[in-house]
Order: structure tokens, then C-alpha cells, then sequence
């Protein structure tokens, strides 16, 4: 009881700052939470060189646990929300990108899982350089999620984040497929997808010209008035249900991080797939 009454305490306080600053502080009071920043130890650093908040920006920490177990953690300075984690590197530095461990939160609670993949990765320490190749996804193994007081874990929750995944790679391969700029973060991304995704929640002058023509058909669900008419002609089918449900809306509001991730993944591909040199600090 106690646990509970201490964990709600936390999320009240921490909330209203995950959407103001991303995963930085999720992944921290996640960590916290659960106790696993505990279990590793740092034992080197090593950093990209200032590139003006430039996208390949990077960090390597090296980890060990008390196993004495060695493991390398990756992560992307755009893209707070997730880090890889490799295998046991061999002698010569060469390892397997083993998981992806996504933590990303809103004032509606977190989600946190990790996602199997594949990929080959190698670290020069004579030239201190990383190179990454043949990298996939593969399935979510595990996670939990939090929702306001209520948590779920375990198969509950597996069968959760796998489907709010499939769910994302559906609208997220829309987006691909529809002319858009490009994004400097998540704050541009959302500026520009929320009018076009849910022109019902933003200001009138906010919405596409002409999403409400006459003759459309409106139907509340959830407290929202969903226009059924600009669904079909906007979205692939396989998306109709899902927007005029509030599932679509559902994910965008605990979700937003998870989405610009997904949507991003190829621009993340890119990144990786160049020869990338870092200083040790």
C-alpha cells in the first residue's frame, strides 16, 4: 500500500515534465522505480564531438553487471526515448545489437518495453570508432505500462505493447506515405501531425482546409465528435475504425514518443549505418 501510495506520488510530480523534456527524465525516474540502474556499473564513456545538436550526435557507455558480464549501451542524442544494448562484445570489439529498450512517458502514465533485434556491430578502440550493419526488429519480449494508478505487466502487458506497436507501424507507414516536411524533433512533428490526425481536438483555424464538408457524417465516441466522412477520405482503411474508436487518439496522448520513434526509424538506420568516431571522456 505504501509502495503504491509512494509510486503515485512520484508520477504526479513527474508527469507534467515527461512531455516538456522528453525521456531524459523518464528514463531516470524509470530507472529509479524499478531499480535496474542499480544493477550495472559504468566502466567507460565515450562521446560524438559537439556537432551543434546535429542528429548523429551519440554516446557509448560501456556497462558491467555483477556478473561481470560485459554490454555496451547506444544512444542517440536526437532520440531520448530509447537506447540499444549489444551482447557480450568479442575480443576484437565485433558484437550483436541484442535489444532496444524504449521508456518514453505522459501525464497519462509510461510505457516501457523491449524489442528484440537483429543487427552486427563492431567498436575500434584504437580509432575509438563504432560501425553498425544488418539491423532489425524483431518482437517486444517484455515490458509494462502505466496508466494513470492503474499498471500493467507481464502477459498483460506484452500483448498490450505488441499491439499498440502493430497499431503504430500502421499509422506511422500512412505518415511515410504522405508529403510532409521534415522534423528538427518531436515538437515539430507533433505541431504538424496533430491537425492533420485529429482536426476535431485543435483550434479552428489549426484544422485542414475543407475537413469538414457537408453532408459528413459525425459520430461521438469517448466525449469526441469524429467526422466519419474525413476519415475515409484521408486515411487507408485498415486506420478507419482505429480513428473513429479514440484508439488512434488514445496512442498519440500515452504515446507521442513511441510514434516519432517508429516514424523516425529509418532516419535512426541512417545514422547508424556510417562510421561514427567518438572520444572517450
Amino acid at each position: 500500500m505504501k509502495k503504491n501510495f509512494l509510486y503515485n506520488i512520484l508520477l504526479l510530480i513527474f508527469a507534467p515534465l515527461f512531455l516538456l523534456c522528453e525521456c531524459a527524465l523518464v528514463e531516470g525516474a524509470g530507472r529509479f522505480l524499478d531499480g535496474s540502474a542499480l544493477k550495472e556499473k559504468k566502466t567507460a564513456v565515450y562521446k560524438t564531438a559537439e556537432k551543434d545538436g546535429s542528429s548523429a550526435d551519440m554516446q557509448l557507455i560501456f556497462t558491467k553487471n555483477k556478473n561481470d558480464e560485459t554490454a555496451i549501451i547506444i544512444s542517440i542524442t536526437k532520440y531520448p526515448m530509447f537506447k540499444f544494448r549489444t551482447a557480450i562484445p568479442g575480443e576484437d570489439g565485433s558484437f550483436h545489437l541484442s535489444s532496444l529498450e524504449y521508456l518514453g512517458g505522459s501525464t497519462h502514465g509510461w510505457n516501457e518495453f523491449t524489442l528484440e533485434l537483429i543487427g552486427e556491430g563492431k567498436f575500434d578502440p584504437q580509432e575509438s570508432a563504432l560501425s553498425i550493419s544488418d539491423l532489425e526488429t524483431v518482437q517486444i519480449t517484455n515490458g509494462r505500462i502505466q496508466r494513470y494508478d492503474t499498471r500493467l505487466t507481464g502477459n498483460d502487458a506484452l500483448t498490450a505493447l505488441r499491439n499498440r506497436r502493430e497499431r503504430i507501424l500502421s499509422i506511422t507507414n500512412w505518415m511515410s506515405s504522405q508529403e510532409s516536411p521534415s522534423f528538427a524533433g518531436i515538437n515539430e512533428f507533433a505541431a504538424y501531425w496533430e491537425p492533420v490526425l485529429f482536426p476535431e481536438m485543435v483550434s479552428a483555424k489549426k484544422r485542414p482546409e475543407n475537413w469538414l464538408q457537408e453532408g459528413d457524417e459525425i459520430q461521438k465516441t469517448e466525449d469526441v465528435k469524429w467526422n466519419l466522412d474525413y476519415t475515409k477520405r484521408v486515411f487507408s482503411e485498415e486506420l478507419w475504425l482505429v480513428r473513429n474508436s479514440g484508439t488512434m487518439l488514445r496512442d498519440w496522448e500515452e504515446a507521442l514518443s513511441w510514434i516519432y520513434m517508429e516514424y523516425e526509424w529509418e532516419n535512426v538506420l541512417e545514422i547508424l549505418s556510417d562510421k561514427i568516431i567518438f572520444k572517450k571522456f
